[in-house]
């Protein structure tokens, strides 16, 4: 009984419209947005302080949050309790994702938000988070506008559903293992280099 309830998901079965998991969202979303503002990430200094190495913290969060769902699911994977055959995983388009996550670093870096940060500082009354999610606004209805003429280079570079174990040829466990070393190389990496920043400005 819990492993059909563990590999049941809304999306598998058809519900993702549906108001169970609106509210399931809805209250994700709450609980991510609460300790992203507990982190300190309303606020745009902390945010924009990585590309100009001088806070890590926003690195730090996003691989340990990688690497704590990588790990996850596929110890439980691994023990038969999810299907990962019932999760969605998007395709891989090269072409428009290059470009997009191009675009999104430049607005990121510019702006000093995301938009999931950007709701977090807007509810905590940052006038600047507003303004950012007003201009993401506007930028999401002239892509609306100009869909249609640039429909073809949505589909351009399409790799359909590509993984890294896949196109490394390891195993799910090996390519696993590959990030996690990744990402503890990051944060020693990063906290010597904040280290020596501060030694040298003392």
């Amino acid at each position: 009984m819990m492993s059909t309830l563990a590999t049941t998901t809304f999306f598998s079965e058809g519900l993702l419209g549906s108001q169970g998991a609106l509210v399931a969202a809805a209250a994700i979303g709450v609980a991510f947005g609460f300790f992203l503002e507990k982190g300190g990430f309303g606020s745009s200094k902390k945010l924009v302080a990585v590309f100009y190495m001088r806070d890590f913290a926003v690195l730090k969060v996003m691989f340990g949050a990688v690497v704590t769902a990588l790990i996850g699911i596929r110890v439980l994977a691994a023990a038969g309790a999810v299907d990962l055959g019932n999760w969605y995983q998007m395709e891989t388009f090269l072409v428009p994702q290059i470009g997009a996550g191009l675009l999104f670093g430049m607005g990121f870096v510019m702006g000093g938000w995301c938009p999931g940060t950007a709701v977090v500082g807007a509810v905590s009354g940052r006038w600047d988070a507003i303004v950012f999610l007003g201009g993401a606004g506007i930028g999401s209805l002239i892509y609306a506008g100009a869909y249609p003429a640039i429909e073809p280079l949505t589909s351009e570079g399409a790799l359909g559903v590509s993984t890294l174990d896949g196109v490394l040829g390891v195993s799910p466990g090996v390519a696993a293992l590959l990030v996690i070393v990744v990402a503890l190389g990051a944060f020693i990496g990063s906290n010597r280099l904040v280290a020596w920043r501060a030694r040298r400005t003392a």
